[in-house]
């Protein structure tokens, strides 16, 4: 629910996201440039091209991840002992690599929906929605067009979750332990904008070649995507967009663990479990 609550808030930074990591040699650069640019040849709607993908990836990508990492991690908590921080990041990618695998196909069509805007009229896909995108996808291209891109969407998503869900409990655990806070909405908001910062920095290569990847109409080869970006754009791509990427992110972040804390504690109170060990 806590990432359902906040996509919303996402889709315009996800957008012009997009559209910084796809755009050609004369398109607009920098993230104000493309907000611009979307609203005066879009509308207000460009900005959130993809919503119904973007809700269906989140149904799929972000309830797989939180569900299997919060289930391995409290399956190796005791009431005397918690699980290390390394343990901790093999949980994450573990759950992120699942997760990724899941959420590939909303994916692939989030990205689509949102870069289609960009292209021209001629080469649009114009899907109407997700289940039309899905299902037309598996008429026009095959099922395997569903999972085109699911290498650097997995990888990034191991990253993401690594990055994101362990780091905020390192974090947390850090700021219970080295300061005076208390397991309080403070203690939650500073560990998930820490850990935002942290998944944004760490998933921006990644990000763009995945956008790079499922955006494109023909099938390339990783080594050969990477060659030629590097050629074009120099070591600059592994960071493009990440301005929006952070403004995304970050409260993303900060929302979710925000509500995730609150659940866990009417679950837990719910049903009688004391509360554990900052985690």
């Amino acid at each position: 629910m806590e990432s359902h609550l906040s996509s919303n808030q996402r889709k315009a930074d996800r957008g012009s996201q997009v559209r910084l990591q796809t755009r050609s040699s004369d398109g607009p650069r920098g993230m104000l440039k493309t907000f611009v640019h979307i609203l005066r040849h879009d509308g207000f709607l460009g900005l959130y091209s993809g919503l119904s993908a973007s809700l269906l990836r989140q149904l799929t990508y972000s309830t797989t991840r939180f569900g299997v990492y919060e289930e391995l991690k409290s399956s190796t908590t005791t009431a005397t002992t918690s699980p290390s921080f390394p343990s901790l990041i093999a949980m994450a990618s573990t759950s992120g690599f699942l997760g990724g695998v899941a959420g590939n196909p909303a994916d692939v069509l989030n990205v689509r929906m949102q870069h289609d805007a960009a292209l021209p009229t001629h080469a649009r896909r114009n899907y109407k929605h997700a289940i039309d995108g899905l299902v037309r996808m598996t008429r026009e291209e095959g099922w395997r067009s569903l999972f085109r891109g699911v290498l650097p969407n997995s990888m990034r998503a191991v990253l993401m979750t690594a990055s994101q869900l362990a780091s905020y409990d390192g974090f947390k655990r850090l700021i219970l332990t080295q300061t005076p806070l208390e397991d309080n909405p403070a203690t939650h908001f500073s560990a998930s904008f820490l850990a935002g910062f942290v998944a944004t920095t760490i998933c921006s290569p990644v990000d763009v070649i995945k956008t790079r990847v499922m955006s494109a109409k023909e099938s390339e080869g990783l080594k050969a995507l990477l060659i030629k970006v590097y050629r074009v754009e120099g070591v600059g791509w592994m960071f493009r967009g990440w301005v929006p990427s952070f403004i995304r992110l970050g409260p993303h972040t900060i929302a979710t663990f925000l509500f995730l804390e609150q659940h866990k504690k009417l679950y837990r109170r719910f049903r009688g479990v004391q509360e554990g060990h900052g985690l």
